[in-house]
């Protein structure tokens, strides 16, 4: 019985205890959390065997967190993933996110944060959240970079894009996309992406006339 309370951890080995330092408590906190909040949703997911599948006391949840719903915030803060947007040549974008679904983490390594967030909807700040960081990396900030009309929808374009294929190809793992070999797949992403990167892209005004 696959339970949030089970006494095993979520990767099905037993529980132990394990010595930090400091960062170290709490990189492994997040990385349970993690793992709990994306396969059981915020609301059965506890404290405690949060604690244990990190190997450490639950005490040091509220030491190094405060509560429960600040861990969960720190866990879905993820922006992270988006960074290299923020600074990436435009014509390195497509290449990179070639990279990200190749070579990411899978969903047992480390779960989808868009599976974190989605699995603890009853939580309606999540969604909103998720828009916020959408909104913030995508509709604003690398909006900006882009040249001609409907930035801001291209921009989204490419963050549907981004969840999108991370989420089939690494956590869901859809056949076709997680058998594809790079090169293929890079293929198709550049005459997808692309498009969406050149200010002469479909309504962009780059007509020839």
């Amino acid at each position: 019985m696959n339970r949030a309370s089970d006494t095993r951890r979520c990767d099905g080995l037993p529980p132990r205890a394990r010595r930090y330092d400091a960062e170290g408590t709490r990189s492994a906190l997040l990385g349970a959390a993690a793992l709990r909040f994306a396969r059981y949703g915020y609301d059965r997911s506890s404290v405690r065997d949060i604690a244990k599948d990190a190997g450490v006391d639950a005490a040091l949840v509220y030491r190094y967190f405060g509560s429960k719903e600040a861990l969960f915030d720190a866990v879905s803060a993820g922006t992270g993933l988006f960074e290299p947007l923020r600074h990436l040549p435009l014509d390195e974008v497509s290449a990179w996110l070639c990279d990200v679904v190749s070579n990411g983490p899978t969903e047992e390594e480390a779960p989808h944060p868009l599976l974190t967030k989605l699995r603890s909807s009853s939580r309606e700040e999540t969604v909103g959240r998720l828009r916020e960081e959408v909104t913030e990396v995508f509709s604003q900030g690398f909006a900006r970079r882009l040249e001609g009309e409907d930035a801001e929808l291209r921009a989204e374009l490419l963050a549907a894009w981004l969840m999108g294929i991370t989420l089939l190809r690494l956590a869901i793992r859809s056949p076709a996309l997680a058998a594809t070999p790079d090169d293929t797949l890079l293929r198709f992403l550049r005459a997808g992406i692309d498009p969406l990167l050149d200010a002469g892209c479909p309504g962009g005004g780059g007509e020839d006339g």
